[in-house]
């Protein structure tokens, strides 16, 4: 069913859709995480006291926050409390290095950052060391874990609004809009800078909602949100579609499948979304015969293309009754097409659905026209999901969405004879690792900070698990060796794990056209399975 339910004219932002589910599901759980467990209610309380708090911190509308933590409850906190004093929430990637941050912070000049130690990393004092000059930064909380070089700890923060009455924090989350900036989400482009797609909290609601109510969630569901929160999957496919239905939400940290079998069958999950992986770890893990997920319910996975042996499998092997896939990129909201109730294995397999209400899709040659069913070409969107721009950058603006609304996404796809949307190639060099989306020139950027390295060039090759993994062909300096490990070692300290290539060919020359541009495809074609 495509509903015309407008989630955008029910709610006026995304705190205000706790205050409406408190109202609506009251004691019903909201929130599972560890030992904290919260009913709508008290999911409630908690948000308006970081609201308190942030007012208290001197946040005021239109203020830029950095956010970097895992999939917990206190990120979830965090938001609220953000967005609720009218402030920009801007999730950073948990894995990217403190310099990736960094650039970030200063492109949107963020106000304040939110942040934790996680996997052995203290984002806090990474920053302070390796960019102290960040020119609009001023308070630092630390959201899990010890202060450590924070200014405030997450309970003197949360304290900090014990002189702020109830009503002046219900007033300021009255004055977002569904027109209103909810979030900026950095994503990498061919420059090899990151950009920051502004997306409202009307967008958001709209979108969520609506797919929510397709996939069919309601109050006896529960949620285990393995995708991260720094990402539209986690954040706003994960716990804001779930407070809107009344879904009890589980986070998970890290993804381990032997610990996600255990939390299907303690907490009755129901949902799931995700890339492929996750799935396919379920399926293969030893404990899985023996663990009750008689549970599992609905799941929908993106990302990249799903074998429909594991469609099969997600729903004899792990009871999945409902299997979705779906297509979108963050200047989309991350949500353009997805497929429907009853559709089979096949179409769920090798296509990503219709477009959703209130959103068009063209494909197009390279001049502009229309191309028919069955003929590849780019995908151009239009509709209310389309990003109102880059975050400071409208030259970068211009180039992506015309003057007549479209959004050039880069992608290469077809409509098949039922309006079903296919992924065909990637017209943007993009490679999509584990459910990362990894861009080769921001990687390239960053190889050549490596004194041996002269020239680099980056390609997504297969992988049986992750879907893609880059390798890179590398010229060294004269007088220079590059050696595969070295070269591996220094990328993980200096890019995010996924960023890093698993394989490096060191080369003379690299293939250009006439005009010097590397010959991406000669350099796919090269890598042969007998390469690894």
């Amino acid at each position: 069913m495509d509903s015309p339910m407008r989630y955008d004219h029910e709610y006026a932002s995304i705190p205000d859709v706790v205050r409406v589910a408190a109202a609506r599901f009251g004691d019903a759980p909201a929130l599972v995480d560890g030992n904290s467990r919260w009913s709508f209610r008290e999911l409630e309380q908690q948000m308006l006291r970081s609201v308190k708090a942030a007012l208290a911190l001197g946040i005021q509308p239109g203020d830029r926050v950095g956010l970097c933590a895992p999939n917990s409850a206190e990120w979830i906190v965090a938001a609220l409390g953000i967005q609720g004093a009218g402030g920009i929430v801007v999730p950073l990637n948990t894995r990217f290095k403190a310099q990736e941050q960094a650039y970030i912070l200063d492109k949107c000049q963020a106000r304040a950052v939110f942040a934790s130690s996680f996997l052995g990393n203290d984002y806090i004092a990474e920053l302070k060391r390796h960019a102290p000059d960040l020119r609009a930064l001023g308070k630092t909380v630390s959201v899990l874990g010890p202060q450590g070089a924070a200014d405030l700890s997450w309970p003197d923060f949360l304290a900090g609004g014990h002189g702020i009455d109830t009503s002046t924090a219900h007033d300021a989350i009255d004055q977002a809009t569904p027109d209103s900036v909810a979030d900026i989400i950095f994503t990498s482009g061919t420059t090899g800078h990151p950009k920051g797609v502004t997306l409202t909290h009307g967008q958001s609601l709209r979108a969520y909602g609506w797919m929510a109510e397709e996939y069919t969630f309601g109050p006896k569901d529960t949620f285990l949100v393995v995708p991260p929160f720094f990402h539209c999957f986690g954040y706003k496919a994960g716990w804001l579609a779930s407070f809107i239905h009344g879904v009890t939400v589980v986070p998970m940290r890290v993804f381990d499948a032997g610990e996600a079998l255990d939390v299907i069958a303690r907490e009755r999950v129901s949902i799931m979304l995700g890339p492929p992986t996750i799935f396919q770890d379920l399926v293969d893990h030893p404990d899985r015969p023996n663990t009750d997920v008689s549970s599992l319910r609905v799941s929908m996975t993106g990302g990249t293309t799903i074998p429909e042996t594991l469609i099969h499998a997600m729903k004899t092997e792990l009871g999945f009754d409902i299997v979705m896939s779906a297509y979108g990129l963050t200047e989309s909201t991350a949500l353009v097409t997805t497929t429907r109730l009853g559709d089979t294995a096949e179409t769920v397999a090798r296509t990503t659905g219709r477009p959703i209400p209130g959103v068009e899709v063209r494909i197009a040659d390279d001049d502009g026209n229309d191309l028919p069913a069955g003929q590849a070409g780019e995908i151009l969107v239009r509709g209310f999901n389309v990003t109102r721009g880059y975050w400071d950058d409208p030259e970068a603006t211009a180039e992506t969405v015309d003057p007549f609304g479209w959004l050039h996404t880069g992608d290469v796809g077809q409509f098949d004879a039922a309006g079903n949307l296919a992924i065909v190639d990637r017209k943007k060099e993009m490679f999509i690792v584990g459910g990362f989306n990894a861009y080769p020139a921001e990687i390239e950027r960053l190889l050549l900070e490596y004194p041996p390295v002269a020239h680099a060039a980056v390609v997504g090759v297969p992988d049986t698990r992750l879907g893609e993994v880059g390798c890179a062909y590398i010229i060294p300096k004269p007088g220079h060796d590059v050696v595969e490990a070295d070269l591996v070692a220094w990328a993980r300290d200096h890019m995010a794990n996924f960023k890093v290539p698993r394989y490096v060919r060191v080369v003379e020359q690299l293939p250009r056209n006439a005009s010097q541009k590397v010959l991406k495809h000669e350099l796919r074609a090269r890598f042969a399975p007998t390469d690894r």
